[in-house]
């Protein structure tokens, strides 16, 4: 219980969710803008009381007037399930809050007018936090499928991609039949610069994910997979194709014959901690083995 009561310290009002209050106010929208807020809490909620159950490390969690965004310490290296089940938490929540809904307006405790209002919000925000663009559930699913078979760079900017061409056609979209709907926009604007920022941050999220690795606390490892390298090969090459979930044994060769191995925590050791850049595996091989 302790742990839900403490989610509310992590609350975040995103700047813009004031203007769009502010909008709300000035058009006589503040009671829809209030449900609509309160769907968006619930949802928000569901991933944090999800992530909290796992012993995650919520920084805080922004509300937005269309969603909200969660930021946690862990970087990718908690197991895929687990964050499947995070991810899957908030869209969870809309279906027992349109079955409770459902119960009250047959009831007739809900009037025909909200009822079918909070039915609509439900629906608008549980399709539209499943568009593939980061950072929506849609987006991080995406990054969890592509984790299932592809390094974690490639996976997400892969992921990255799809949400840039997702954004472009959710502009074209708006041109044809919104184009003055000034909430549409803002969210557009909003997706935009956050895949933007991604893209820009890409190698730091990257590294960062490296330093969870080697520095954070150890994740449950689903497979062991086996790198083959040359041993002329650099470290951060190497580095680039972990892969979340699994264990990489590094297997070195040369003239196809294998010379042998090391560990991953080596290679991040000697990277992170004894600063060697532009090492190569044969480097690694022969001052660790010998």
């Amino acid at each position: 219980m302790n742990k839900i009561i403490s989610l509310f310290s992590h609350i975040h009002i995103h700047p813009l969710l004031w203007f769009v209050i502010a909008i709300a106010v000035l058009t006589a929208r503040f009671i829809e803008l209030c449900l609509l807020l309160l769907i968006i809490f619930v949802h928000e909620m569901g991933h944090a009381a999800a992530a909290s159950f796992f012993s995650w490390r919520i920084k805080k969690f922004s509300l937005l007037p269309f969603g909200g965004v969660m930021e946690v310490e862990e970087h990718g290296n908690r197991p895929l399930i687990e964050e499947g089940a995070v991810i899957l938490a908030g869209p969870f929540q809309h279906f027992w809050m349109m079955g409770l809904a459902f119960l009250f307006y047959k009831l007739s405790l809900l009037p025909d007018y909200w009822y079918g209002l909070f039915i609509q919000y439900n629906f608008m925000i549980l399709i539209f936090n499943f568009l593939p663009i980061w950072p929506l559930d849609g987006g991080k699913l995406l990054f969890l499928m592509f984790s299932l078979k592809r390094s974690f760079p490639e996976a997400h900017k892969i992921t990255l991609l799809i949400s840039i061409c997702s954004i472009v056609l959710f502009t074209f979209i708006t041109l044809m039949t919104a184009p003055v709907n000034l909430n549409v926009w803002i969210v557009i604007v909003f997706l935009a610069y956050s895949v933007y920022n991604e893209w820009k941050q890409m190698r730091f999220v990257f590294i960062r994910f490296l330093l969870e690795r080697y520095y954070g606390k150890n994740s449950d490892f689903r497979s062991l997979k086996p790198i083959i390298v040359s041993e002329d090969e650099l470290v951060i090459k190497i580095l680039e194709r972990f892969q979340r979930g699994c264990k990489h044994p590094i297997i070195i060769e040369k003239n196809g014959k294998e010379k042998g191995s090391l560990d991953e925590n080596e290679l991040l050791h000697a990277y992170f901690t004894e600063k060697m850049t532009s090492a190569k595996a044969g480097d690694l091989l022969y001052t660790y083995k010998w």
